[in-house]
């Protein structure tokens, strides 16, 4: 139903130089009419010290009967398989003010010195911005089964492209004075080929090899929510949370970043649920990094479900 995945927008995303991976939640579905569902609480801002909170006190369900409230609130596990394609676009923001173009001189400068800036540096460069106003990239994704994916990203007049073609991917970033197309890390390349199906991570789950548990409850803003450990077959630990009204997911756990020589977890809230040919998808995902007080959201403003996909778009890109 959705994934995420570390798409390489190489500007800036809060405190973090261009070259860092910006993780971003796509929904998997299409266009925009029709009645909006109960929306997920918004972020939190970052506390500067944890509070422990107490468990909120929930019906008791088993894993398996809260996936199957889940796959049915987003519309059914028959009506997403019949999506074999489809194409999203919209904005994603990345960094405030001139966030940008300091990052940008800073890349440049730590390049002409033959190293990559220190995070003490990044954060300099991001901090105080000229305007509090997040910048908004245009961006247009294309998916289609199993695995395929290419995304392009509009910059100061210049596109980015990242593609995967579900074995090998391949990257253009222009806007970095990067001209050549470079191949995908090993990481970029398993993070992308670990995202699975269009079908998400909890439709048909067992047949997958997919362990679902139910590890307590959470508050998700001000609602309680299921919290559910999903461990893919020989892949990664995630967590998802699902309402337990609306037993939408409102927050998933993404890849975590390396900020300041550490790991930080990375959290989407989705909300904006609206029914789409059957489905319910999320138009606005906002991300956050834990320990960082900024979030950027994802906005999904046009969208088409099984709209023809030219093969030769998920090949390796031209320069």
């Amino acid at each position: 139903m959705f994934e995420i995945r570390p798409f390489l927008v190489a500007i800036v995303s809060g405190a973090t130089v261009a070259m860092m991976m910006s993780p971003t939640v796509v929904a998997t579905a299409a266009a925009t009419s029709g009645a909006t569902a109960p929306a997920a609480a918004k972020a939190p801002a970052a506390a500067k010290a944890p509070v422990a909170a107490k468990e909120p006190q929930l019906p008791k369900l088993t894993p398996a009967q809260i996936v199957e409230k889940h796959v049915a609130a987003r519309g059914g596990a028959q009506a997403w398989k019949t999506v074999q394609t489809m194409q999203l676009s919209g904005t994603m923001e990345a960094g405030r003010g001139d966030n940008v173009a300091r990052a940008e001189k800073l890349f440049n400068e730590s390049k002409a010195g033959g190293g990559k800036a220190k995070n003490a540096e990044v954060v300099a460069a991001n901090a105080a911005p000229e305007s509090n106003k997040q910048i908004q990239l245009p961006f247009t994704l294309d998916l289609k089964r199993p695995n395929l994916m290419r995304l392009e990203i509009k910059f100061d007049g210049k596109t980015a492209v990242q593609v995967f073609d579900g074995q090998h991917g391949w990257k253009y970033r222009p806007f970095l004075n990067r001209k050549d197309v470079e191949p995908f890390t090993a990481d970029e390349a398993g993070a992308e080929a670990a995202r699975g199906d269009l079908d998400g991570p909890l439709i048909d789950y067992a047949a997958k090899g997919t362990k679902v548990e139910l590890e307590g409850a959470d508050l998700v803003g001000t609602q309680p929510a299921y919290r559910l450990k999903v461990t893919a077959h020989g892949g990664p630990i995630k967590h998802i949370w699902i309402d337990a009204k609306t037993f939408l997911d409102v927050k998933v756990e993404g890849l975590p970043k390396r900020m300041d020589g550490k790991m930080h977890p990375v959290y989407v809230y989705q909300r904006d649920f609206r029914p789409v040919q059957g489905v319910l998808i999320p138009f606005v995902l906002e991300t956050q990094v834990d320990g960082y007080p900024d979030t950027h959201k994802t906005l999904v403003e046009k969208a088409a479900v099984n709209p023809p996909l030219d093969a030769a778009a998920f090949s390796k890109p031209h320069a």
